[in-house]
């Protein structure tokens, strides 16, 4: 994944030296969060968080990733780490992506939680979790898409980050 990562910047560069850290260790604590079921990852990149969770799962995990040489590239790591039809690679925008709803939607680093949930609506239903890692922003993340969406909101927070956890989502309907 380092070296991949030189040839197209899958992680910053100034993150490898913490890498167990600021990209395993950082997937892993979602992994508590997900409901029992499909997974899905939406822009999956190098493969954090939904490679990653995938590894600890027997439940299918699809990621999505639109860029060609990074979906190459996690189709390369699943085959490496013997994934089987566990895996599933989607090279495409989540927007063009059809599945039943799913239980679990990741995603790390892809958008404000307003564009997200836009994004992916299609792929959730009412007992879909979003499970979303998020840096600072995301209390002011969450006061602005409560503007848009309704649901049940939580934000988990400790000293190295914060995660929504959503459900029910759905558009709030404006009068």
């Amino acid at each position: 994944m380092i070296a991949e990562s030189a040839r197209q910047n899958l992680v910053a560069a100034s993150t490898i030296p913490d890498f167990e850290r600021r990209h395993l260790a950082d997937s892993l604590q979602l992994l508590p969060h997900l409901r029992p079921g499909v997974l899905l990852d939406i822009g999956s990149g190098a493969g954090f968080p939904g490679m990653v969770l995938a590894c600890c799962r027997v439940e299918p995990t699809h990621l999505i990733e639109p860029r060609a040489k990074r979906a190459a590239f996690l189709e390369e790591t699943a085959r490496a780490l013997d994934l089987g039809t566990r895996v599933t690679i989607h090279a495409a925008r989540v927007q063009r992506v059809q599945l039943p709803p799913v239980a679990t939607i990741t995603a790390r680093a892809v958008a404000s939680l307003d564009v997200l949930f836009a994004m992916a609506e299609h792929l959730s239903d009412p007992e879909t979790r979003w499970v979303l890692p998020k840096g600072r922003s995301a209390a002011q993340e969450l006061e602005a898409a409560r503007a848009t969406w309704q649901g049940e909101f939580r934000l988990t927070t400790d000293p190295e980050a914060s995660i929504v956890l959503a459900e029910g989502i759905r558009r709030r309907r404006h009068r």
